[in-house]
């Protein structure tokens, strides 16, 4: 999971320090860290604009100085060159906030400590208010990935996960939302509120921020965040709708492994898997072995139809190939309507249809519930 500023609070002490006045849309950074390496690569975003910069710094001795020259707020990360490379590396996110100072220092493999200007200053202060909350749900995962390496079932940690991790989330953000409440004036509190998941929730909690933060140099941070929210929600309700139980699967025709077209109304009359994947999703290659062991338990019973999404065409011939994937599939070219037209929010999707053409379930996700639906429909 990638770690971010706040989460990385969470382990480490902050201290006040005196103020410094940085340069006008900079933030000046500096700090010692041990264990990091000579180099660390920045990449600065900006939150609802395309594109993202990268910068190197040197490290001397563990230390470093740089500024990052920013007019708006924006996430940063700070990473050392393996992990660019996809090796394990050293990697850390934060905020950058212009005319703000921070200081970063302590030990790359153990702990952190930031100190700053008055906006990071408020960090200790939000740190310490959901510390005990956040060390909970932290330890909780920190566990499941321990048993994980051990070698228990994925599946049955990913149950016990989506049991107990929505209460102690809870305990984390009405921490947060406690102390906002007492101190509506911090700019701090707008990054808490752009970790928030839940639309009505973070609607709320922007309301009760003070106004001069609420409409202050921190909204288009949090904007950005509660336009995705609200752009999720109704994509949701619209897939909702489009791939409920009962309602009419659109037909559509692409090409097979051969360059012939395939239709789904071809296959009206038994049961249908629809696979949406890529060779680039790794949960979907995770499935396949699964997959092909049901596809052969309930052999002739279901076909499945694997459709391709966003890969190029050579690519995607190779992967059935290479995975041995022993059913149907079509390409989807990126002028088919196909993914529009079933609403499709993420990857692996499955969308399970019946004799009579009409969708009988939708699992997104490698999901144990996929499997537990055909064994209810053809294990009889």
């Amino acid at each position: 999971m990638k770690k971010t500023f706040l989460t990385l609070l969470t382990t480490v002490a902050l201290l006040g320090t005196g103020e410094v006045k940085a340069a006008n849309g900079v933030l000046q950074v500096k700090g010692t860290l041990k264990n990091f390496g000579d180099s660390a690569l920045v990449f600065i975003h900006t939150p609802g604009e395309a594109g993202t910069r990268k910068d190197t710094v040197l490290l001397k001795d563990g230390k470093f100085s740089f500024s990052l020259k920013i007019n708006k707020v924006s996430d940063v990360e700070f990473v050392s060159p393996d992990v660019v490379r996809g090796a394990k590396g050293k990697y850390l996110t934060f905020i950058a906030v212009p005319n703000e100072t921070m200081e970063l220092n302590g030990d790359a493999n153990e702990s952190f400590t930031i100190t700053g200007s008055k906006f990071y200053k408020e960090f200790r202060e939000i740190d310490l208010a959901v510390e005990s909350a956040q060390k909970e749900l932290d330890d909780f995962i920190r566990s499941l990935n321990t048993r994980m390496e051990k070698g228990e079932s994925q599946e049955v940690l990913m149950k016990e996960y989506e049991e107990k991790s929505p209460i102690l989330k809870a305990k984390v953000t009405n921490a947060s939302i406690d102390f906002i409440k007492k101190h509506p004036g911090y700019e701090a509190n707008v990054y808490t509120i752009a970790q928030l998941h839940d639309l009505e929730e973070m609607e709320a909690a922007v309301k009760l921020l003070a106004p001069a933060v609420r409409e202050g140099r921190m909204k288009p941070y949090y904007e950005v965040r509660l336009n995705q929210l609200r752009e999720k929600k109704e994509s949701e309700e619209r897939a909702a709708k489009m791939q409920a139980a009962g309602v009419e699967a659109p037909n559509f025709t692409l090409n097979d492994l051969n360059g012939q077209p395939l239709s789904l109304s071809s296959l009206r009359g038994k049961y249908v898997v629809l696979d949406f994947w890529g060779s680039w999703c790794g949960w979907c290659i995770k499935g396949f072995p699964k997959m092909k062991e049901y596809y052969a338990k309930y052999k002739g019973k279901f076909e499945i139809l694997g459709i391709d999404c966003n890969d190029p065409l050579e690519k995607w011939k190779e992967a059935v190939k290479k995975h041995e994937l022993p059913w149907l599939h079509v390409y989807n070219t990126k002028e088919s309507k196909v993914l529009s037209e079933y609403a499709i929010q993420g990857f692996p999707t499955k969308i399970v249809i019946g004799p009579d053409g009409k969708i009988v379930k939708t699992v997104v996700g490698e999901d144990p519930a996929f499997y537990t639906l055909l064994d209810e429909l053809f294990g009889k």
